[in-house]
């Protein structure tokens, strides 16, 4: 039996328009509300979760239903009061929740890593650029001199430090724990040899410098005698100083008139405070009071110059033998032949002189030389070795034949390889790109013609 529905009862009811109400439900089961007698109410578990069995069909519906239909059939029915909190937002506070205690544990890590991070920047603070080897250098420069100034002046570190950034360094290595504690570690992990390399260049302290400087400049001691003053006085040097080291330096301050009795004079004074001129200072000083200073390396050197300006003379004197033509500028040369020469190759800038019955043109290398360079006249790159012979006949007829791979062009004609052609006075000869000019000495070959004929004539 269906129970009408009236309008209170559609009123108060939280079915949708269509539904049908049990009959064992009365309107007061659908108005009870469960409550907590509890101080603090908290959200149940069961609030958060969903009830996707609802949207199916024929599925019976309950009192929890109120809340799960307002998730399910919140896009469609946009007309009623929502009042019970939705599951996305029961959500939100436990996201809130979890958001804010993820960014506390963020800033407290990022807190612990802050202040680590400053803690190990403190302690590796120019580790960068100070070596374990520019610190050594540094405490043993200090204990020697105990002088900053020196020790920028005369060690020598691996970066280009300035007077305040040793400072710096040095009070760090003092006073500051954590600095000091990663440079005596870096410092113990160097290897034997690095350490005895910067131990060897220590400075020389003021009280080992005038030990040294009881030795006379005029004297000329030996070794022995610098490791006598090295085993009279051990607590002086430093440990790893030698006779040879205490030598060397020696000869350092006497090159440098840094010894005590190389006291430098100074210049006179005429007329008060005035001080005279340099060519009057120079006329007091004598010569042979001034010490002659020799360098070792400066005779070495110019033993090796020498030998090497011997070694080119020997040279130009083996390759003056070789010549059979000689070469001679035309601006500066005349134009005349001598009695001695046959014919001249004219050129641009050189000319040769052909004074042999036969000579070989081309270009001379290292390993081969040849009676005419034609590289003096200009680029020869692409003349061969050897690209032409120029003989002279009995008969007084000059003729000269092509050797090379390239041709020859005399007078505009192109001469192949192993032809000959016949060269007559003023012939134009063209031999990769270079221009010459044959002249022929008309007297001397007449000369030469008339002996040929009186020997083949007999009287």
């Amino acid at each position: 039996m269906d129970f009408p529905a009236t309008p209170s009862n559609a009123s108060d009811s939280n079915e949708y328009p269509g539904t049908t109400v049990s009959p064992t439900d009365t309107p007061q089961d659908n108005n009870k509300r469960r409550s907590s007698n509890r101080s603090i109410k908290r959200r149940r578990f069961d609030d958060e979760l969903v009830e996707y069995s609802l949207g199916l069909p024929g599925a019976s519906l309950g009192k929890g239903d109120k809340r799960v239909r307002t998730q399910s059939y919140t896009s469609q029915l946009p007309e009623f009061p929502i009042s019970t909190p939705t599951p996305v937002a029961a959500a939100g506070p436990a996201q809130e929740r979890r958001r804010t205690s993820s960014k506390i544990s963020y800033g407290s890590v990022a807190r612990k890593s802050r202040r680590k991070g400053q803690l190990t920047q403190l302690s590796t603070k120019d580790l960068g650029r100070w070596k374990p080897t520019d610190d050594l250098a540094l405490i043993l420069g200090v204990q020697q001199t105990n002088d900053l100034r020196i020790v920028h002046r005369g060690v020598k570190f691996s970066c280009r430090f300035t007077v305040g950034e040793l400072q710096s360094r040095w009070y760090a290595l003092l006073y500051n724990t954590e600095i000091s504690r990663v440079a005596v570690a870096a410092m113990r992990n160097l290897h034997p040899d690095l350490i005895a390399a910067v131990q060897q260049q220590a400075l020389y302290s003021t009280a080992e410098e005038e030990l040294l400087g009881t030795l006379s400049s005029t004297s000329h001691p030996t070794i022995e005698k610098f490791q006598e003053l090295l085993d009279q006085n051990p607590h002086v040097f430093y440990p790893l100083r030698t006779a040879k080291t205490l030598m060397t330096h020696w000869q350092l301050l006497k090159q440098y008139q840094l010894l005590p009795d190389q006291t430098v004079q100074p210049l006179p004074k005429v007329l008060g405070d005035k001080i005279t001129s340099f060519s009057d200072a120079e006329e007091t000083i004598n010569d042979a009071d001034i010490p002659d200073l020799k360098e070792d390396g400066i005779d070495a050197e110019m033993q090796f110059a020498d030998r090497v300006e011997k070694k080119n003379i020997r040279l130009l004197e083996t390759s003056l033998s070789r010549w059979q033509v000689l070469v001679q500028s035309v601006a500066g040369g005349g134009t005349e032949l001598d009695k001695n020469t046959l014919a001249v190759l004219r050129g641009r800038l050189v000319r040769y002189l052909m004074r042999s019955r036969e000579i070989a043109v081309g270009r001379s290398t290292r390993d081969h030389t040849i009676d005419v360079d034609l590289s003096l006249e200009g680029p020869a790159a692409k003349v061969s070795r050897k690209q032409a012979t120029i003989r002279l006949r009995n008969s007084g007829d000059f003729f000269m034949s092509s050797e090379g791979k390239r041709p020859i062009f005399v007078d505009g004609r192109p001469i192949l390889q192993g032809n000959k052609v016949k060269l007559n006075h003023n012939s134009v000869i063209e031999i990769a790109g270079l221009r010459f000019v044959f002249l022929i000495n008309q007297d001397l070959i007449s000369a030469i013609r008339q002996e040929a004929v009186k020997v083949t004539i007999p009287v």
